[in-house]
């Protein structure tokens, strides 16, 4: 009984050691600076679900938020607004559009 509890309990720390990099990386909605929160809160619902790297490029998006005018904040605020409302799929279709744009000289 004890060597399957000492077994058990071994092989949970393997998988908290294996998942704690990406947990570390992860950033909660919570957590983030009220000024983050503001550039950011067309996605406040969805920003525990999104990608370490992602949130790391929006954070990164948000540190120019405070500069922006008030017309450019609303047309990130909306471009946010309807990024946050397409499915998976189309945001995949989205990226891989732009990286074929971005790469036409």
């Amino acid at each position: 009984m004890t060597l399957i509890r000492h077994r058990l309990f071994v092989l949970f720390c393997i998988t908290i050691l294996l998942f704690l990099p990406a947990i570390a990386g992860a950033q909660s909605w919570e957590s983030l600076t009220p000024a983050q929160q503001e550039a950011l809160a067309p996605l406040s619902k969805e920003w525990n679900t999104l990608q370490i790297q992602q949130q790391k490029h929006l954070i990164k998006l948000a540190k120019h938020y405070p500069q922006l005018d008030a017309l450019q904040k609303q047309r990130l605020h909306n471009r946010l607004d309807k990024w946050s409302k397409l499915t998976p799929e189309q945001r995949d279709r989205a990226r891989e559009k732009f990286q074929s744009i971005s790469k036409t000289p």
